[in-house]
């Protein structure tokens, strides 16, 4: 999946680049757009533009369903310049397990744009949790039917 996200002035720190901790920001509203959905008239645009339907998570308030950050890796690779035209985030899905889902990231530069630059490479585990018990819940076969078709291999994240 592909999701454009357009930056802030205010994602920049003092030395001019998107900060360290802003990328978490980013990362979480393309995971937003990815996977949530409020059935609303932008959600069918949305999966039309993503050219499927993977946001199944109901995000509206009162949803049976919360979705929680187990664990966050990020490895930042380049410093992200301010640009007008939205970064473009790749997002795949790495493993579905029982009640959890591994996302892996790539901040690029925005599509189009050469020499395209990787920025860094991210994975998130997310914990699909009963919104009444607080227990994690398993995934359901309509989230597997429409996450499956985006399972590739996890980032090999470069170690000391």
């Amino acid at each position: 999946m592909r999701v454009p996200i357009r930056l802030r002035w205010s994602d920049l720190d003092a030395y001019g680049h998107v900060n360290n901790a802003e990328m978490l920001r980013l990362l979480e509203e393309a995971r937003i757009v990815a996977l949530w959905t409020d059935d609303s008239e932008d959600d069918v645009d949305r999966g039309e533009a993503l050219g499927a339907s993977t946001a199944v998570l109901d995000s509206r308030p009162g949803a049976d369903t919360l979705s929680l950050i187990a664990r966050q890796e990020i490895e930042y690779l380049a410093p992200i310049p301010y640009m007008r035209k939205p970064l473009d985030i790749q997002i795949w899905v790495a493993a579905i397990g029982g009640a959890s889902l591994e996302l892996c990231y790539e901040v690029w530069s925005p599509a189009g744009l050469e020499p395209a630059t990787l920025y860094s490479r991210a994975a998130t585990t997310i914990v699909l949790v009963d919104a009444a018990t607080g227990r994690p819940r398993r995934v359901n076969d309509r989230e597997r039917v429409a996450w499956s078709p985006y399972q590739e291999p996890a980032i090999e994240f470069h170690r000391r």
